[in-house]
């Protein structure tokens, strides 16, 4: 069946059955492969993407229901990496395997678009559904707060 989805600002026409997953018709038939399969089953948050700026599972949404919602991956938020998360993801060196990070990272500009100024409570609600394996939530909530500091306009030192 024919989809046409806009993912990052751009229009793509893809023939897929309706209840592929939305992952993989972004992985494997546009080949944006920021988005990343973790368990399958919405638990771990790797694949999350936004749908008109909610963070959602996109192992688990079928391309049918997307419509005509926004996508944005990982690869939209800035082409060389400048959005503010992204900058405070890396100089508080949060990857270590780095699988999980591109769903953190989402799951993180949702939170900080809706709330731009989180406590550390709203952080770990926020991004509790989000599972690192490598454990590097310490570094994940600074990297928080970092970003929340440079959207706000203050000074990240």
């Amino acid at each position: 069946m024919q989809f046409n989805l806009n993912i990052n600002n751009q229009s793509y026409s893809v023939d897929v059955d309706p209840k592929t997953p939305l992952l993989w018709v972004i992985r494997d038939t546009i080949g944006l492969t920021g988005t990343k399969f973790g368990c399958g089953v919405a638990q771990c948050g790797a694949c999350t993407v936004h749908l008109d700026g909610l963070p959602i599972r996109s192992c688990s949404l079928p391309v049918s229901a997307v419509k005509s919602m926004k996508i944005t991956t990982v690869e939209g938020l800035s082409k060389d990496r400048t959005h503010a998360v992204q900058k405070a993801w890396i100089a508080e060196q949060v990857p270590q395997c780095g699988y999980c990070q591109s769903g953190q990272i989402m799951s993180a500009v949702a939170l900080l678009s809706k709330n731009p100024n989180p406590t550390d409570e709203e952080i770990d609600s926020a991004m509790q559904g989000n599972i690192c394996r490598c454990g590097t939530y310490i570094r994940i909530k600074k990297a928080i707060k970092r970003a929340s500091l440079e959207l706000s306009g203050k000074n990240t030192k």
